[in-house]
């Protein structure tokens, strides 16, 4: 980490939700912040809460991470300052059949879960390396541990995101650079809500009733702290996603695609 001033920590996804927990998490131990988000009013709103909460220096820098060359910007725009902490936290979803969904949304959801958080990934690690100091934190799902049908765009780019955060935690072993995969299940945060799916099957099994994004936050600084490569939020998630990986496909599809179905189909 920096000496003799305050950790800086950029988060993406910032303006609700798992991110803005996270950025108070952060500023309550102790670092400067970065926020960004489409949402420049909720950026500022937190901003302002952090600056008068936690004596945080907090930047807002609006950005739309779907757009084509946003990621390298965003690094310019951040500059010389020395970033100690990466929070990939932005992405978003989408649920239906795949021949049926908007091209351009999946474009977009590409762009943001997968693009985007590689290029931040890869923009900020070098520093991080040679400083040999610096962690970053991807924000995937349990969805990350199985084919999702009804979500399968959305699925595969968090198991990339979960794979590559597992590979790169174990190239930098030894670097003093962390790299820290949390993994979420539902969560009470506008996701579904954006996603058009808020009468998701998922949200009305027994026990899978949705954490607070707070509470995951916590988990996952937590787990961030602590140097650790996965975190699995909730005792239920952590069976699921063991099943998904142990469980042969003729078991697993079918019942993912009852689970992310509407509860009316």
């Amino acid at each position: 980490m920096s000496e003799g001033k305050r950790p800086l920590a950029l988060v993406t996804g910032a303006s609700s939700g798992i991110g803005a927990e996270l950025a108070r998490a952060l500023a309550a131990d102790g670092h400067d912040l970065i926020l960004v988000a489409r949402s420049e009013a909720a950026l500022e709103a937190l901003a302002a809460e952090l600056r008068a909460r936690h004596g945080a220096a907090a930047t807002v820098l609006p950005a739309d991470l779907a757009r084509p060359g946003a990621a390298a910007e965003l690094f310019a725009r951040v500059g010389a300052r020395q970033v100690d902490v990466l929070v990939n936290n932005a992405g978003f979803g989408d649920q239906g059949p795949f021949h049926a969904a908007d091209p351009l949304r999946i474009d977009g959801m590409i762009a943001v879960n997968v693009a985007a958080l590689t290029a931040l990934t890869r923009l900020f690690l070098p520093g991080m390396v040679a400083r040999r100091s610096g962690r970053v934190l991807n924000v995937a799902s349990t969805a990350a541990f199985q084919p999702g049908p009804m979500m399968a765009v959305y699925c595969a780019t968090k198991a990339y995101v979960l794979s590559l955060s597992l590979a790169l935690g174990e190239e930098l072993r030894g670097s003093g650079v962390g790299v820290t995969a949390l993994c979420p299940g539902a969560t009470e945060t506008n996701f579904f809500r954006a996603a058009e799916i808020e009468d998701i099957a998922l949200l009305n099994l027994p026990g899978m009733a949705a954490m607070s994004p707070a509470a995951v936050a916590r988990a996952g600084y937590a787990a961030l702290r602590r140097g650790r490569r996965l975190v699995v939020t909730g005792f239920n998630n952590r069976i699921g996603a063991v099943m998904g990986r142990i469980l042969p496909y003729a078991l697993v599809l079918p019942v993912a695609r009852r689970v992310l179905a509407s509860s009316g189909r």
